[in-house]
């Protein structure tokens, strides 16, 4: 079985509070789009799992792997057999793209139709989200405003259709610990639902993500990275997630001399649906 766990980047991002529990309550939109790794699950010939990883490298800190431990979730859950697992990485990691947490949504997926286990998207949601706090999002795969952890789930629908999207992931990897220690939670001074009513062209000064100041100020090549494409013509442009990738949305389609502008960076670009 072959599954193609894509990312997803944020609108917005307002980090409201620190929790008593040591999490933050957020609130933002996570759009998925068409970057994807590629997944393949097949039985255990040997009866023991297997992981096995290519392509673009992970951090130090990923093991184990977010991938063996969903299977190992199923396992104890449901008791499934070993399987191996292929996995090809596409989404660079540290760039606040989800990448990592929709390859353990897209395990729990695959492994749910791979074994028959016929779980609802409801119980796929609260396994993945014993994972990560972004796990559940990737099990609906849609437009969300997420709010509390990022778990509580609400779907939108926003007036994207035909925007271009031109996504650049420098070669710095952001922690999302270092971005939590650094940011400084506050409330919004208008409510992410009202600045959304907005026409797009209007988003620039309104729809914000509090951890691009202490990320900017850390990495400053990120914020001259967002400027660019403002210079270039993108009608908003934001940092996704704690960083490191910032994205531009352009009315027109990507010409050549702007994706020359940001030669040497990984980049992904798609029409938005």
């Amino acid at each position: 079985m072959i599954v193609f766990p894509n990312a997803k980047i944020n609108l917005g991002l307002n980090v409201i509070r620190k929790r008593s529990d040591g999490y933050h309550d957020i609130e933002s939109v996570l759009w998925p789009i068409k970057l994807c790794d590629i997944l393949e699950i097949i039985p255990a010939p040997d009866k023991q799992f297997r992981f096995y990883k290519s392509g673009a490298s992970l951090p130090d800190d990923w093991k184990p792997n977010l991938c063996e431990q969903a299977w190992q979730l199923l396992h104890n859950r449901f008791g499934i057999d070993p399987v191996h697992v292929f996995l090809h990485k596409i989404i660079p990691a540290g760039s606040g793209l989800g990448g990592g947490s929709s390859d353990a949504a897209f395990t729990i997926k695959a492994l749910n139709q791979f074994f028959s286990l016929d779980q609802s998207k409801e119980n796929l949601a609260n396994l993945a989200l014993m994972i990560g706090s972004d796990c559940p999002f990737f099990i609906e795969n849609k437009p969300m405003i997420a709010r509390s952890r990022g778990e509580t789930l609400e779907p939108i629908s926003l007036p994207l259709n035909g925007l271009n999207l031109l996504l650049i992931v420098p070669n710095v990897h952001v922690s999302t610990a270092f971005a939590y220690s650094k940011v400084k939670p506050r409330e919004p001074q208008k409510p992410l639902r009202e600045i959304l009513s907005f026409s797009v062209n209007n988003w620039q000064n309104n729809l914000q993500n509090d951890f691009e100041e202490p990320v900017f100020d850390e990495f400053p090549s990120l914020r001259e990275i967002k400027e660019q494409l403002l210079r270039s013509g993108a009608i908003y442009a934001s940092m996704s997630g704690s960083g490191s990738s910032v994205f531009g949305l352009f009315e027109n389609p990507i010409s050549d001399s702007v994706q020359e502008a940001f030669a040497g960076y990984f980049f992904w670009k798609e029409q938005l649906a």
